[in-house]
């Protein structure tokens, strides 16, 4: 039982012993820091039942809290919140407990408990990865990591989307201007290489629809005449068909393209248990469209479209398969999720991580799968994030105006560099040292600052000011593990020992109780699917460490014992950091 169930335990009997009344709750809050008190009791809502002043009853619950409760050392009342003081030796107590806990707050698995699937990153195999996708990655990854560490058995996968007209028109593109260029001719990676043929297919398009509206036709005409784009349509077509020549271009330019990813995915430090494809599990998805047009869930429309009514359920209707009987959006999606449960029977929901421009999209599949009678489909959840902004604004790939993954993290590295250069952070480092740091600077930067935002809200991506050795960055907490990590080295003390008695000092009081939140912030995270939850706990946390180096002496303490008692103090914060940031996938280094 935790201190807050025993307090609520004592609070309840103390009602009952002076006023005959069974309290259902008690409602607690932390004390301010205006007052003495290290957890408070809001005594208003007891106004419901217990008649008289408030002060009066704060008063006499907190006596019986002194006489009855071991914990409870003093309190004060305030209006209506009686501000608990507890022993040092409650502190002491769970300090000791936890403090060579390497895991402390986290959670292992039930062996009987459903699985949960995350899928994150899901590009198109027509284009690198850009910053959109470096949100995407970060947030699913590190929900993933979060959802484990909560006490659940995680899957990471993605659906890689390597068909459809998208696809096509780099590889119409290719075809006509590539001149049989690959990655090794050109030395580019081969996402790069790809993705220009397709900014290369919009020039053309639009200059053919120019062409069509000079010769007379309209707009709309020319978008859907243009020849470029009715060749596009045509590979789509042959594809579907399994036409040889079409297939092989399209397994050679999608090779490329892998094997890009690949390198960008470990430049960032993202990984996947899974892989799906969106060209096998389309045909699953065709299946059951199928099905659900025996069963009713669908029909067909007379040009021989399929389609899902859901107005009685207060949203549209969805085609699920064209009229040529080509696959769209909807019935990969349908065949994917089916498929995931088939591969993985102990997973019981999924967590999908795509931008809140897909919001109605989830809503229908969630509700079609239901519909299909999959009892899985209820633990569905969108994991819906708001688009990343920068000070030049949107970024548009067919334009080729996205800021490219691979080269945000190598100027990420070059800001770090810069920046600890100024401040001469870095000053008796070897130039690899340095170089390997201001990658992990960097890429710490970039992580938190994405991170550290609630994910449905949009960001304004600023990298200068992502790093800073001040404030609520990456940086900062960097920094401030690698202090602690040179004051453990620089103690001269035996810290295995355990210290049962101590006066605490108010600051390391304050620093106990914030490491003791942190199992809750985990579960809170997983629950709310939010690091941000976790990044601005860690940034508590330093702020709370930093406020007690600087009113603390560790090193220089009177005796042994408290010197062992801080340092042992601040291996358990800088323990707590590290795997904080663990969660978030940022590094910590040894020395900064």
């Amino acid at each position: 039982m935790n201190l807050q169930e025993t307090l609520e335990n004592c609070v309840k009997q103390a009602v009952k012993s002076d006023f005959n009344v069974e309290l259902e709750t008690v409602e607690f809050q932390a004390t301010r820091k205006e007052f003495a008190g290290d957890i408070t009791v809001v005594v208003f809502p007891m106004l419901r039942y217990v008649k008289g002043n408030p002060v009066q009853i704060g008063e006499r619950i907190g006596n019986y809290l002194v006489e009855n409760a071991d914990d409870v050392k003093a309190f004060n009342v305030v209006k209506g919140f009686l501000n608990i003081e507890i022993n040092d030796s409650y502190y002491l107590d769970f300090f000791n407990e936890i403090k060579n806990n390497q895991t402390y707050g986290f959670v292992s698995p039930k062996p009987d408990e459903k699985a949960i699937m995350v899928e994150y990153s899901s590009p198109n195999t027509n284009k690198p990865l850009h910053l959109g996708h470096i949100r995407n990655n970060l947030l699913g990854y590190s929900v993933a990591e979060i959802l484990k560490a909560s006490g659940k058995k995680v899957y990471k996968t993605q659906i890689i989307n390597d068909r459809g007209i998208h696809i096509c028109k780099s590889m119409v593109a290719w075809k006509h201007f590539g001149n049989e260029e690959t990655p090794e001719s050109t030395g580019l990676k081969g996402d790069k290489l790809v993705g220009n043929y397709y900014v290369k297919f919009d020039q053309e398009y639009k200059k053919e629809i120019q062409n069509l509206i000079d010769s007379g036709q309209s707009e709309e005409e020319a978008k859907k005449n243009a020849p470029i784009l009715l060749e596009a349509q045509n590979m789509l077509r042959k594809w579907e068909s399994g036409d040889e020549d079409t297939v092989a271009l399209w397994k050679k330019m999608n090779g490329w393209v892998y094997d890009g990813f690949d390198i960008t995915y470990k430049n960032l430090g993202v990984d996947f248990d899974t892989l799906y494809y969106e060209s096998k599990t389309y045909l699953l998805g065709k299946e059951f469209v199928g099905e659900g047009l025996k069963s009713g869930v669908f029909y067909k429309e007379d040009d021989g479209s399929v389609w899902c009514d859901l107005t009685d359920e207060g949203l549209d209707k969805k085609i699920v398969q064209r009229a040529d009987g080509t696959a769209v959006y909807m019935t990969q999606d349908i065949g994917t999720a089916i498929q995931r449960i088939k591969d993985f029977p102990d997973v019981g929901g999924m967590v999908y991580t795509v931008g809140n421009e897909q919001d109605y999209h989830f809503q229908v599949l969630f509700l079609i799968l239901k519909k299909l009678g999959f009892e899985w489909a209820k633990n569905l959840y969108h994991l819906s994030y708001g688009m990343v902004d920068l000070p030049s604004g949107k970024m548009k790939s067919r334009e080729g105006t996205v800021v490219d993954a691979d080269d945000l993290i190598f100027d990420m590295a070059n800001t770090a560099e810069e920046i600890s250069e100024e401040l001469g952070k870095l000053d008796g480092y070897s130039y690899e040292e340095k170089k390997e740091l201001y990658k992990t600077i960097g890429l710490g930067a970039l992580k938190y600052y994405i991170l550290k935002v609630d994910p449905k809200k949009r960001i304004l991506f600023d990298p200068k000011e992502s790093i800073d050795f001040q404030g609520n960055t990456g940086p900062f907490i960097q920094y401030t593990y690698a202090r602690i990590q040179s004051i453990l080295r620089k103690a001269d003390i035996d810290v295995s020992t355990s210290i049962k008695t101590l006066s605490l000092h108010d600051k390391e009081r304050e620093l106990i109780k914030q490491v003791q939140l942190f199992p809750e912030v985990i579960q809170n995270a997983a629950e709310n699917h939010s690091p941000a939850l976790i990044a601005n706990y860690t940034y508590d946390l330093v702020k709370e460490f930093n406020s007690f180096y600087q009113n603390v002496s560790i090193l220089g303490a009177d005796n042994n014992t408290e010197k062992a008692f801080r340092v042992q103090l601040s291996q358990v914060v800088a323990n707590t950091i590290k795997n904080g940031f663990e969660l978030l996938g940022v590094q910590v280094p040894e020395r900064m």
